[in-house]
């Protein structure tokens, strides 16, 4: 595929690989999960398929899996019944075409979905209350009202709704066919709605900014009055005459000396597997599985308008729902090559997101380099092979990427872009949980904590989690000028050390060492995760926003691994009204020394809104890395050749 194609061909996917227990459900697998619930559970078509996945073999039969043995295929599935608000977690083996189990789950509300979404929208531009409400506003053209669908914890919902799947909306305008409806605020309207029954159970007309603000909230150029775009951009091309360095078999992603498979599934969105490195013929462990497990959004302004809005967006509507196709020359530029994404909807149908996850080899400037007076100049071009998908929420999009680097570092990269929420004001009214990002319209403070789930498994065997900070000597006799620089390692024995917060002044990481596993130099081998973008939750220890989400108190959580426990804030995190991920998992202090380790890594932006952030945000960056540390005796990169034809001498 070269750069001037707009699409992939079918073998720009890759080639076609025997079968694996990793490999992403399919869609006649989603079929046959409905069909056998339908057929052996008793599910109507008045229930709803909220998430049906793969269920992930163990371990060992991973790691013993050839190609060619018999492979057993479960999948799971958590449905509920509309009508009585049952909902149900089911193990189908698909293998022998049966229900394995059928478990009822009193008194939680699964994940939202986007037929739910969509639905929601629709039933409430038709309803009369509605249509009434709004005509009263000076709105009539309900082609041009949007409602947009969010879910909240238990403690904002009414007594009289409690029980009910029940969801709030924002309701927004555009001016005009295909304009920006996040511009149009209609502030003070909210409506309450029963998502099951499809019912609207109240109206909440609090208040009416009168006079709207003369705001320009548009972003397509079309629509921005006097926009001239820039005209000095010559083309910027990426091109691999030979092809790219990678190969794409299947699921199975090899570059260089990495190794790793690509996954998919409806929350998570992207999950990468097996992750190794072939270190001299020796093919060398590093992560088991790495993931997002949860993302928590809360909105810090406490007026009408924002109070609820606290999104989780992994938990409450899934990655993997939310991800968008990806386009050459606009998402993904190069030589690239694209995996597709099946999931389903609410009946059990599969569909195909195209274009899901793109895979390019990038250029990431000078990897090493040395001048010398005598021998002349060394330099190698550094590359990165990186792995990515995109997420829209409703007004925010999030751009996921995994990038490994022929040094052995993995770093692991978000940008959040897309559409603040804003909401208008009369003249003169202070702004004290936001800012000011046009004409009498505000943005307001709210955090992004995203939730790393990182599965590691450092050169295989028992892995241990070290605590490391840099500490200045004091003055001695040893150390007359105090200039001496120490460095710490504490090793955490019990999830209670696991609980871990950063500290900027002492330089705070974390090694996954294994002490099974030594060096040239004698010491054991390891991986440092390097923490960026860290940030306090800055809530009240009572609050009830923090109470749903206990895994944002801390930096990072340290648990041993675990098959059942993969959600930090719990499964059900929808109308929850406490944690029971973390927290709970974590009250027994388990042991952490010298096992199968999971490091719950909470990163991400704490957004202080800015007026360049509106009518469409910039990208905002966040990343951390995954740093070798003693895993190599050398620079595992000085085996990189010079770059033929290009490099001085």
């Amino acid at each position: 595929m070269t750069t001037q194609e707009a699409t992939p061909t079918t073998s720009d996917k890759g080639t076609p690989s025997s079968a694996h227990p990793l490999d992403p459900l399919g869609a006649e697998e989603f079929r046959q999960t409905a069909a056998i619930l339908r057929r052996d559970a008793g599910v109507t078509d008045r229930w709803r398929f909220a998430a049906i996945e793969l269920v992930e073999p163990g371990k060992d039969l991973v790691a013993g899996f050839s190609a060619g043995d018999p492979i057993t295929r479960h999948s799971r599935a958590v449905c509920f019944d509309r009508d009585s608000g049952d909902v149900y977690i089911a193990v189908v083996s698909l293998t022998e075409d049966s229900v394995i189990s059928f478990d009822h789950q009193p008194g939680v509300q699964p994940n939202m979905t986007l037929d739910e979404w969509h639905e929601c929208d629709a039933a409430l531009r038709e309803d009369p209350r509605v249509i009434e409400a709004l005509a009263k506003r000076g709105i009539t053209d309900m082609d041009k009202v949007f409602m947009d669908t969010w879910t909240f914890g238990d403690f904002l919902i009414p007594e009289k709704y409690k029980g009910r799947r029940v969801c709030w909306t924002d309701t927004w305008l555009r001016t005009q066919e295909d304009s920006n409806p996040y511009a149009n605020p209609v502030n003070g309207f909210h409506c309450l709605i029963d998502v099951n029954a499809m019912e609207l159970l109240e109206i909440e007309d609090s208040f009416e900014i009168k006079d709207k603000p003369d705001s320009m909230g548009e972003y397509a150029p079309h629509l921005v009055p006097g926009l001239q775009q820039r005209t000095d951009i010559t083309p910027l091309e990426i091109t691999q005459p030979e092809g790219v360095s990678f190969t794409l078999n299947g699921n199975e992603l090899t570059w260089q000396n990495w190794r790793l498979r690509v996954g998919f599934n409806y929350r998570e969105g992207m999950v990468l597997h097996r992750i190794s490195y072939n270190d001299q013929g020796r093919e060398r462990p590093v992560a088991d599985r790495i993931s997002f497990a949860e993302m928590v959004v809360p909105y810090r302004d406490p007026s009408i308008d924002h109070v609820r809005r606290t999104a989780f967006d992994i938990g409450e509507w899934g990655l993997g729902f939310m991800t968008t196709s990806l386009e050459l020359g606009c998402d993904c530029l190069g030589e690239i090559r694209y995996l597709d994404a099946v999931l389903h909807d609410t009946a059990g149908e599969p569909y195909t997101i195209t274009n899901a996850i793109c895979i390019p080899e990038e250029d990431d400037r000078v990897l090493w380099k040395h001048v010398d007076s005598v021998a002349g100049a060394e330099v190698r071009r550094s590359r990165r092979l990186t792995v990515s998908c995109h997420v829209t929420v409703a007004n925010y999009e999030y751009l996921v990427y995994w990038s490994f680097y022929q040094d052995g570092t993995i770093e692991c990269e978000v940008r959040a872009t897309g559409i603040m929420v804003v909401s208008h004001i009369d003249e003169g009214q202070p702004v004290p949980h936001g800012t000011l990002v046009d004409q009498r319209t505000y943005a307001p403070f709210h955090q992004h904590f995203l939730v790393a789930r990182l599965d590691m498994n450092v050169d295989g065997g028992g892995n241990t989690v070290y605590m490391t900070e840099s500490r200045g000597a004091s003055v001695s006799d040893a150390d007359p000028y105090g200039i001496g620089l120490v460095l710490e390692s504490t090793p955490l024995k019990s999830e209670a050390d696991g609980r871990q917060d950063y500290r900027w002044e002492t330089q705070r990481t974390w090694k996954v060492v294994n002490e099974n596993s030594v060096n040239a130099m004698g010491t054991p081998v390891a991986y440092t995760l390097v923490p960026t973008g860290t940030f306090p939750a800055m809530l009240d220890p009572d609050s009830p926003v923090l109470k749903r989400s206990q895994v944002i108190g801390h930096t990072l959580w340290v648990t041993p691994y675990s098959a059942e426990e993969r959600w930090p804030c719990g499964e059900f995190v929808n109308q929850s009204i406490e944690d029971e991920g973390l927290p709970v998992w974590t009250k027994g202090n388990r042991s952490i020394e010298n096992t199968d380790v999971v490091l719950w890594y909470v990163f991400g932006i704490h957004h202080i809104t800015r007026p360049e952030d509106g009518p469409v945000m910039p990208s905002d960056k966040v990343s951390f890395l995954l740093k070798p540390f003693g895993f190599f005796d050398r620079n595992p990169a000085l085996d990189v050749p010079a770059s033929g034809g290009h490099c001085h001498s």
